[in-house]
């Protein structure tokens, strides 16, 4: 954190034109001070950072930014190496994951995506334990949501089914979404990837939805309307089957239908 907060004030300091001993005298250090904050030897004094911020006229989160963006970076670049494993080794993302929080403890995008790799029913009081925290810490929206996600489900494959009705009702209902938005209102390559986006995810949710309701009429005895929606299911299906534009079938979408939407069809 020294170099970077040290890289962020010799990068003002260029920026602008300025010499450590003018700085210094600002800030009333000497200017070998100023030099080894700029090497990362020495760390400004806390009380110092307010007024080396006013000096360069950002704010003293923008001082901590340059190494803030980094972290923002590597930790996006650990989610990526962990979820390659979801589906094929979930203990190698649990181990990438778990080692990540020892150098970023407390991390919201490490934590929620660590819910996604402790998937034994022996990780489930943990599972619980870190989405309460994500529901009630996190600033973030999507996190938060997602956590809700998570802990509901986890409520129901406990058989806590009241607790998962109460997290259920902590989710706004949300009849649009941005990509929706960007696919209709924008024009040119953003709408083109945001409809691309948008009719990938809406063609799990139409067959999780379709397989669902085949499940629930089967359940009740409707087998008429079961085998209606079994066979629209099939429709969506084959309707996606082999569309190599981004919103065809993946593999690891084809071991999602087979462990959760054919089941559905054929019980």
């Amino acid at each position: 954190m020294n170099i970077r907060m040290g890289g962020k004030i010799r990068q003002l300091r260029k920026e602008r034109g300025v010499s450590q001993e003018v700085l210094a005298q600002y800030l009333g250090v000497t200017f070998q001070a100023v030099s080894k904050w700029e090497n990362g030897t020495a760390m400004p004094d806390v009380a110092a950072i307010p007024a080396i911020a006013s000096f360069f006229g950002v704010s003293t989160d923008e001082l901590f930014d340059f190494n803030r963006m980094e972290q923002e970076k590597r930790i996006m670049e650990i989610v990526g190496e962990a979820a390659a494993y979801r589906g094929s080794n979930p203990a190698e993302g649990e181990r990438i994951l778990r080692e990540a929080l020892r150098k970023y403890p407390g991390n919201d995008v490490l934590l929620n995506n660590l819910l996604y790799v402790l998937q034994a029913p022996e990780h489930r009081e943990e599972v619980v334990t870190i989405c309460r925290s994500l529901i009630e810490g996190t600033r973030e929206d999507d996190v938060k949501y997602d956590a809700c996600r998570i802990l509901a489900e986890t409520y129901r494959e406990m058989g806590e089914n009241e607790m998962c009705r109460q997290t259920l009702e902590m989710i706004p209902e949300i009849y649009f979404s941005k990509l929706e938005l960007v696919a209709n209102l924008l024009d040119g390559e953003d709408a083109l990837r945001a409809a691309r986006s948008q009719a990938y995810l809406s063609r799990d949710d139409l067959m999780d939805m379709l397989s669902r309701l085949a499940q629930l009429y089967r359940e009740r005895g409707e087998m008429d309307k079961a085998a209606d929606y079994a066979a629209l299911t099939r429709k969506v299906y084959a309707l996606f089957e082999g569309r190599e534009d981004g919103t065809g079938y993946n593999s690891r979408d084809q071991e999602w239908l087979e462990e959760s939407i054919w089941p559905r069809l054929t019980e």
